[in-house]
């Protein structure tokens, strides 16, 4: 499987990775260097950052028509074109689904955005603590008295952006197994957010409990789950969800 990557921030360069580690033959598609002197530095971030691993790459200046020649003629063999630009960016550089599956029709294109590809917000820039609060994640992380807690970007960024576009291209693969063509992934990271959401959406429907910050008995609402500061200062972490677990740990630690 041939890989595209066009993607800049955290979700993209994740789900490529991913591609790569499972075997996928993936070529970064970099921005030429501005500047005439090297950036040793930033070179040796690049080297040894994980996102990269795996991938060979290939540098455009994807506003000169030349550049978007050469991408469309890297794309006809294709399996895979992956890009995480707001909507509409690709269309001035040239490599917009249209463009791209009128060469290749097998071509399975996944783009990775905040809000999607429409919809009101479809325009609207953000990070992954926009897409945690809009998808309704952010406002059961925290403590009871509702000051949420930030997360590392390891939700939207990763989980709902990076790995939800992985399973988007995988079921397009195998949906090209059978149809014999490809097909466009529209990948949003609030809606990815929302989805995980699956089980408190359920309870809420079905019970009408509105969820809340630990109040729950997976976010710090249950002493059987839960965290605790320790003597040296440090925290431990208790997870006896079983009632047989939980009376075992009393019983070991009374």
């Amino acid at each position: 499987i041939k890989v595209v990557d066009l993607t800049r921030l955290a979700p993209g360069p994740f789900c490529t990775m991913v591609l790569g580690d499972m075997g996928a033959e993936v070529i970064r598609v970099e921005e030429p260097s501005r500047s005439s002197e090297p950036d040793i530095d930033a070179e040796r971030r690049a080297a040894f950052n994980a996102l990269n691993r795996n991938k060979r790459s290939i540098a455009l200046d994807l506003k000169r028509p030349q550049a978007q020649e050469a991408l469309q003629r890297l794309c006809r063999d294709v399996d895979v074109f992956v890009e995480g630009f707001r909507p509409g960016v690709v269309r001035r550089l040239g490599c917009d689904y249209e463009t791209l599956s009128a060469a290749n029709p097998g071509l399975v294109y996944c783009s990775i955005s905040g809000y999607g590809q429409d919809g009101p917000y479809r325009d609207l820039v953000g990070h992954d603590i926009n897409y945690l609060s809009i998808g309704g994640a952010l406002g059961l992380i925290g403590q009871e008295d509702g000051t949420p807690t930030i997360p590392y970007n390891i939700i939207a960024d990763y989980a709902a952006g990076g790995l939800q576009a992985v399973v988007g291209i995988m079921g397009a693969l195998m949906a090209r197994e059978k149809l014999g063509r490809g097909q466009y992934v529209d990948i949003a990271m609030t809606d990815g957010v929302a989805y995980m959401l699956a089980a408190v959406a359920s309870d809420f429907f079905r019970e009408g409990v509105v969820p809340r910050p630990g109040a729950m008995p997976l976010n710090g609402g249950a002493p059987y789950y839960n965290t605790y500061r320790c003597k040296d200062g440090k925290y431990l972490s208790i997870g006896c969800i079983e009632p047989r677990f939980w009376e075992n740990l009393c019983t070991a630690l009374s």
